[in-house]
């Protein structure tokens, strides 16, 4: 069985040749070794349908691997039944073409000395010698937390904020001729009486169509306004003389009126 440097990889070989895919146990981003013929396979076939679709050289991939640690049991089962077919000299070629993926990849990965964990370039803190879970970057986890406290600085301001001010109530006005809502024009919606307010003649105070009786001053909204009755005669508190209209003193005990 194969041991890599780390659990978490992918071994893609076939029996044309040798390529690995080792991947960031944080992220999951790999990186694929280079293509490693298999001397092999080209003698006993030629050089017929080499490697197709395989990567010449080494390269780093993004995604995630599928399956977590393919060096583990389940993934060493899986390999002993693709390759138990395959010729001592081909097993050899695959161990060798093994260590050199490693070493190729290596280059790519460094090991937490807290968690033990191998780690992409992305999450390795390379001040502090540790990965980026265990030693987040100052200058990361700085903005993080601004941008964090930020958002719980909008959603407070957002819950106490007043964004509007009008009344909850509805204003329905009833036709006095049909009965029904009438709308917001001058005639009812659905019978065409006018909806137009009444106004007093006495004192000007606007009233709605049903009413009899002017809601300011009572004076009868149905006939003529009343006209106003004439002022009477004045005398004076005094003497009792009968004064002239706009008489401010008395012209007989000079009393002021």
């Amino acid at each position: 069985m194969l041991k890599s440097f780390t659990r978490n990889y992918q071994d893609n070989s076939t029996e044309a040749g040798f390529q690995f895919t080792f991947y960031c146990d944080i992220c999951n981003d790999g990186f694929k070794s280079s293509f490693i013929e298999s001397e092999t396979y080209k003698k006993g076939k030629g050089l017929r349908g080499i490697a197709q679709g395989a990567s010449v050289v080494g390269s780093l991939i993004g995604g995630k691997a599928h399956n977590m640690g393919w060096g583990l049991a389940r993934g060493g089962d899986i390999l002993s039944e693709r390759f138990e077919n395959r010729s001592p000299e081909w097993q050899k070629e695959h161990e060798r073409a093994f260590e050199l993926a490693q070493n190729e990849a290596q280059q790519h990965f460094h090991r937490c000395h807290s968690c033990q964990k191998w780690v992409c370039d992305a999450d390795f803190n390379e001040d502090e010698g540790l990965c980026v879970q265990c030693a987040p970057r100052q200058e990361i986890y700085v903005a993080k937390a601004r941008a964090e406290a930020m958002k719980r600085n909008i959603d407070e301001a957002g819950q106490s904020a007043t964004v509007w001010k009008g009344e909850i109530e509805s204003k329905t006005t009833i036709c006095p001729v049909c009965g029904k809502p009438a709308g917001s024009g001058k005639f009812c919606n659905n019978c065409g009486a006018s909806m137009e307010l009444k106004v007093c003649p006495k004192c000007g105070a606007q009233n709605a169509q049903e009413v009899n009786f002017c809601n300011n001053c009572g004076t009868p909204l149905s006939g003529p306004a009343p006209e106003a009755a004439a002022p009477g005669p004045a005398f004076c508190p005094n003497c009792g003389k009968e004064l002239a209209p706009g008489t401010k003193f008395c012209g007989q005990c000079g009393t002021q009126v």
